[in-house]
């Protein structure tokens, strides 16, 4: 095993911890010297990099949070000039201005770089064909893993989402050994196989590199024992690079090596912010160690994990996300908040500010109602056309499908005088 590893997986522990406090002081500077941001941010808290002398003095400077970088829209948090950036991607955020991530060319080697680790330590190798079912375009899923594929020397089959009879045919078709795509598209996959009569244990799929929504370690052993195949996770956010910051090992599938030499992880107390021992559950903290473009100091994920020693490799381990410190719902892969739809119905003619949300699942997938309160004058007609209002900015304004269901008025669920703004359904129904 140890001759299919790169350089970065072949160091020390303490090797790597030099390494990373020597790129941790060049990331400082270079998002002081060059961020309008971390510039104020690092004054108003009272530290400059060269404060940091050791990875612990980390803590002294301020977290980064998704609202900071919607605040920067567009390109307020580059730290280099823009005739530098080859790549932007986005993802869209509760105030309907997206989080946006730039990438110079070295970003994208290193991107590769990671993603082409990531799928040699799920087993993939040169030579193996890769089914990429994520989606394409400004969400980092499809094309990371498109281009780290293609570093490791793999083919790749750039199936994108959607078109599940299609994507089936094309698996029997092409005879790819892995495929990329969310956990639960997966077993939708797996129900189109048996719909159309082809056993999923006789496909040439070996390996299923499965991220972008938690999952669970049954979904695991339904997707393994029915597919016969090896499942791992993979994970990563836009904001730090994209999938490929951290990735599960095929020999061990005891959560995910964090590429440390690229990522540097905390847990923090997500009500304090104190940092936490390895071992304790918290708040999951990034900061970048080799990004140009846009570097990334103490970024809050909102991911709830807890760090845990190396195994298959000398990078320590995060388990699996148990879930999120805010209220972020992941709907078939794509992350939306409920102050999004609160938008959309505030702006839709003929219902009140008034709204629901059930989450439930329809055979394999996650399912997203809005219930929304009609205005007392809305007639038939009008409570239709917002429904179809509502439907069609979800999809076009977020990039998910929901059902509308416009109610009549005061007839939502109310605690303390507030409608529950989420109710979920999915371990009920």
């Amino acid at each position: 095993m140890t001759d299919l590893l790169d350089s970065g997986e072949r160091l020390g522990r303490a090797e790597l911890e030099a390494l990373q406090l020597e790129r941790l002081r060049a990331t400082l500077h270079h998002a002081y010297e060059n961020v309008d941001f971390y510039r104020r941010s690092f004054d108003k808290a009272g530290v400059h990099p060269d404060d940091c002398r050791s990875p612990a003095d980390l803590a002294r400077f301020p977290f980064t949070v998704k609202a900071d970088l919607r605040d920067q829209y567009p390109f307020g948090m580059f730290a280099v000039d823009e005739s530098r950036i080859r790549r932007i991607h986005a993802s869209s955020g509760t105030t309907g201005r997206p989080t946006v991530v730039g990438y110079t060319d070295r970003d994208l080697d290193t991107w590769a770089d990671v993603v082409a680790r990531s799928i040699r330590a799920a087993g993939g190798r040169p030579g193996h064909k890769v089914h990429v079912a994520y989606g394409y375009g400004l969400f980092t899923g499809g094309l990371g893993a498109h281009y780290g594929a293609e570093r490791l020397g793999c083919t790749v089959i750039p199936a994108s989402g959607g078109m599940t009879s299609r994507q089936v045919q094309l698996i029997q078709d092409f005879r790819p050994e892995i495929i990329m795509v969310t956990p639960s598209y997966m077993l939708t996959l797996l129900d189109e196989f048996e719909r159309q009569g082809v056993d999923p244990r006789s496909t040439s799929l070996k390996v299923g590199i499965f991220g972008a929504e938690p999952w669970t370690e049954e979904m695991r052993r339904e997707i393994e024992e029915r597919f016969a195949i090896d499942a791992v996770d993979i994970y990563g956010l836009s904001e730090v690079m994209g999938p490929g910051v951290a990735q599960e090992c095929v020999e061990t599938k005891d959560g995910l090596h964090v590429w440390e030499d690229h990522f540097l992880p905390e847990v923090v107390d997500p009500f304090t912010g104190e940092v936490l021992p390895d071992g304790e559950e918290g708040e999951l903290i990034f900061t970048s160690l080799t990004k140009e473009a846009m570097p990334v100091i103490r970024y809050r994920t909102r991911d709830l994990t807890r760090l845990l020693p190396g195994t298959a490799r000398v990078f320590r381990r995060m388990e699996k996300v148990t879930g999120r410190s805010d209220d972020m719902i992941i709907l078939r892969g794509v992350n939306l908040f409920p102050t999004q739809i609160e938008e959309i119905v505030l702006r839709t003619a003929g219902v009140a500010p008034h709204f629901q949300l059930r989450l439930t699942r329809e055979g394999r997938l996650d399912a997203l109602t809005v219930r929304a309160e009609a205005r007392r004058e809305a007639t038939p007609d009008q409570r239709a056309e917002a429904a179809r209002a509502i439907a069609a900015a979800c999809k076009d304004g977020i990039g998910v499908s929901v059902t509308v269901e416009v109610v009549d008025p005061e007839t939502l669920e109310r605690s303390v005088g507030k409608i529950k703004r989420l109710v979920d359904l999915r371990d009920t129904v």
